[in-house]
């Protein structure tokens, strides 16, 4: 049976789930890894396989968006290709942009979820070209954003936004 193809569509941001932005995995072979164990057991196994510059682990968008187009609303997700039009910076500089920065965090220091929030916001209403595509994985539930346009003339990506919201040079 042949896939589906991909298809392009018009719609607008309805909402993001700021709740879980992101996923680890290993910086080197890309496996993903959970929160609490930031060492990969394939490499660990392997490690004449590892470069001498191989370390750690690291963030990579994995965003959960609703969107609306003129016949439906639906969720999909957008994985870090896609959502580093939308954010402008990688997802580890997201995240440090968020613990750094010493107007983001509120009293109970939940600095995540209010910078994320502050995201979901900015966000929302954007009007976008998104081209979709089934999931490759048989459990996943959601398409896929394999590529994401813009419409407005002078859309400015999340970090630039949360930069002037926050009094932030560029570089800080």
């Amino acid at each position: 049976m042949e896939a589906e193809k991909p298809t392009t569509t018009v719609c607008t941001v309805v909402a993001i789930d700021h709740t879980s932005l992101y996923y680890t995995v290993c910086s080197f072979c890309e496996r993903t890894l959970s929160e609490t164990n930031t060492t990969c057991n394939h490499c660990t196994r392997n490690p004449s396989a590892l470069p001498q510059s191989a370390s750690g682990s690291k963030r990579l968008f994995r965003v959960l968006m609703s969107i609306a187009t003129e016949t439906k609303v639906f969720v999909v997700v957008l994985f870090d290709r896609a959502a580093r039009v939308l954010f402008g910076s990688s997802a580890q500089d997201f995240i440090d942009f968020a613990k750094h920065h010493p107007f983001s965090a509120n009293r109970l220091g939940m600095y995540f979820v209010l910078v994320a929030e502050t995201a979901s916001k900015i966000l929302e209403g954007e009007m976008l070209r998104v081209t979709l595509s089934k999931p490759k994985n048989g459990n996943a539930q959601h398409q896929r954003v394999v590529s994401v346009v813009p419409l407005k003339s002078g859309f400015r990506p999340v970090m630039d936004t949360l930069r002037e919201v926050y009094g932030v040079r560029a570089g800080c």
